[in-house]
């Protein structure tokens, strides 16, 4: 499937949905999907539509009240208005939702780009006034705003790996390391020109060489990727000082005070070492107290479930499962993301496929990835033996790892 922007949408089609019943979301998008294929021919089939981005995600609000469900449908478009009127018909066909009977009216197909005319008439307006009432600059401004440019230009490529840097890496005894090539333009318009890059989640031969002979700064984001790069440094690099963005900051968005202040707060290797171990250690304390949260609540769902079980699809999955990891699929549509899942389907972490590997040698008991992209048996077989026992993706290369399930979008619906 493909999530269509909403700046690429034409028209949105908006339909109104009533149900003689309780039902679900899910449950709303299947039968759209369902009852639709074939019907209007393999050009216009919607699953077809959705994964060439020409129709967007499907958007369903419902509400239930006294057993009957009644909701609106959305659905954007970058079709013609042929084609667009040609799906939103199909939809009226639908006359079940699971064993429920169901009614869709299409309200209205709106033409997206009669508001963006109206937008751009008044945005217009709103910049010819700014225009008229901004006032021009005085000389200091001018002269601050071309010597961040002039700073920025200076960026290079250092090393044999071309890792992005500042001009004064070479001739300074103390550089500042960072984790990407944003960071060092942030730092080089704030007048710092002794940073340099590792342009990646592994540590370079190059930073490896410059540690052995210079003091080195770590100046790291505040999130949990920057833990992990820390402990790869301090097994590969001499690292002497470590400084971290405030929590959930990166590098790359801190203001100039913002960056005086964690530099000047910077603690040394063996502080950083101890304050890591130390998240480490609360990082375990609350995985075994989530992990006796979810064995209480098992067991009192086996309590409760003793007399009726769930159905159970191949490998071992629960249809409330199934519904789980598609829903969370859907979330996924478009952004290239993994979600970390623990054994009670709680995300652990959401990470970039790219770095998903790196990822998992910082979590542990990790039982399901959830991923936007292809599930490649070198991933598969990776996770296996990190304990893996789920893998969802949007399609996958044939074969299984022993001990490992791998779902495709196609197998939850």
């Amino acid at each position: 499937m493909a999530k269509i922007s909403p700046v690429s949408a034409k028209y949105i089609i908006h339909a109104t949905i009533d149900i003689d019943g309780i039902v679900e979301r899910p449950d709303v998008i299947g039968a759209i999907f369902g009852q639709t294929e074939g019907l209007i021919g393999s050009d216009l089939e919607l699953r077809e539509l959705q994964r060439s981005g020409r129709i967007g995600r499907i958007e369903v609000d419902l509400k239930t009240e006294k057993g009957k469900t009644r909701g609106t449908i959305t659905i954007p478009s970058s079709m013609d208005k042929a084609e667009t009127s040609i799906i939103a018909a199909t939809l009226e066909v639908i006359d079940r939702i699971g064993p429920c009977d169901a009614r869709i009216r299409v309200e209205k197909i709106e033409d997206v780009r009669v508001k963006k005319r109206q937008y751009v008439v008044d945005r217009a307006k709103e910049l010819l006034q700014s225009m008229l009432e901004t006032t021009i600059p005085d000389s200091q401004e001018l002269a601050e705003e071309v010597a961040n440019a002039v700073r920025v230009m200076e960026i290079q490529e250092y090393g044999r790996d071309k890792l992005p840097a500042g001009p004064a890496v070479d001739e300074a005894d103390e550089i500042i390391l960072v984790e990407g090539r944003a960071d060092v333009v942030n730092l080089l318009k704030h007048g710092f020109k002794n940073v340099i890059a590792l342009n990646g989640s592994t540590i370079p031969p190059t930073i490896q060489e410059l540690s052995r002979r210079k003091t080195v700064t770590a100046f790291l984001d505040g999130d949990r990727g920057g833990d992990l790069i820390l402990k790869k440094l301090l097994e590969v690099a001499e690292i002497d000082f470590v400084a971290r963005a405030p929590d959930g900051k990166e590098v790359e968005e801190l203001t100039k005070k913002e960056i005086h202040k964690a530099l000047r707060g910077r603690v040394t290797v063996e502080q950083a070492k101890d304050e890591l171990a130390h998240t480490a250690e609360d990082l375990e304390r609350a995985n075994r107290e989530n992990r006796e949260r979810v064995r209480k609540a098992q067991q009192q769902r086996r309590r409760q479930q003793s007399e009726a079980k769930p159905p159970r699809i191949q490998g071992g999955l629960s249809e409330e499962e199934k519904k789980q990891y598609k829903q969370l699929l859907e979330d996924l549509i478009g952004t290239k993301a993994a979600y970390v899942l623990g054994k009670n389907l709680e995300i652990l972490g959401k990470v970039p496929v790219s770095e998903l590997k790196a990822s998992l040698e910082g979590i542990s008991d990790v039982h399901a990835l959830v991923l936007d992209e292809r599930v490649t048996s070198d991933l598969a077989q990776y996770a296996a033996r990190r304990g893996v026992k789920f893998m969802v993706g949007m399609s996958k290369e044939n074969g299984e790892p022993r001990g490992m399930r791998v779902l495709t979008v196609k197998e939850l619906e």
